[in-house]
């Protein structure tokens, strides 16, 4: 399915699966670990539709978000978080000593969530995704998958096993390409698919970081996979 972003000037939003959101509504939504590169670009994404965004940082606000809570992911606790329609987890750690985060992050974040009706959107990994239809097997199971970069995946797929079993959150894990562009072009469109490794007619697996944050908006926005984790590529 291919999903084009049209722009805020034109103040017209597409769906998913093809409605059209309300002209003008207007979500609160807190990007948490906004200083990161991803976390700016889903903030700028979402402050440019004309949505009331919060940047959760630990220091000095890098986005371009007016609303600004100046305090560390562990420090968190539910009533930071209340109100808001939907929090973005950009968290991310790389370090060997710092990976275990992935999942006690999230967990704290779960618990704080835990029973509201606010919803949380995962910034995820590629790693995790199936690459076989039985879904034994995973894209960092492969031999060609990057030895530097397997840590990570295990981490982050040890934190996505860890959400599913959170019946209590109203959670959605978005996994990018394999191939995930820190620098790539903004193109506006993107494709999704769910479990499973896709590439495109070129056999390609890819997404820019700014496409990736328009899908972060539109499922913000649409809340189409509610307890899912979904991927998404370039086409």
């Amino acid at each position: 399915m291919e999903i084009s972003y049209l722009s805020s000037e034109q103040n017209l939003r597409q769906t998913l699966i093809g409605r059209t959101q309300t002209k003008g509504t207007i979500m609160k939504i807190a990007v948490v670990a906004a200083n990161g590169r991803e976390g700016q670009l889903v903030v700028k994404e979402a402050v440019e539709r004309g949505h009331d965004v919060t940047a959760v940082v630990r220091g000095d606000n890098k986005t371009v978000a007016k609303n600004v809570v100046v305090k560390d992911l562990f420090n968190l606790t539910a009533a930071d978080l209340a109100g808001f329609d939907v929090v973005v987890d950009a968290f991310g750690a790389w370090t060997p000593e710092m990976l275990p985060q992935h999942s006690s992050s999230l967990k704290h974040l779960c618990d704080i969530l835990s029973g509201v009706n606010t919803r949380l959107i995962v910034v995820g990994g590629a790693g995790s995704l199936y690459v076989n239809p039985e879904h034994t097997t995973q894209l960092k199971d492969l031999p060609t998958f990057p030895a530097e970069f397997k840590p990570l995946a295990e981490a982050q797929g040890k934190a996505l096993e860890e959400l599913r079993e959170r019946s209590d959150v109203k959670w959605t894990f978005i996994s990018p390409a394999a191939d995930f562009q820190a620098d790539g072009e903004r193109v506006g469109s993107y494709e999704t698919a769910g479990e499973e490794l896709t590439v495109n007619a070129a056999g390609e697996s890819y997404i820019s970081y700014a496409d990736y944050a328009i899908a972060v908006v539109n499922e913000a926005e649409q809340a189409a996979h509610v307890g899912e984790r979904f991927s998404v590529y370039a086409k």
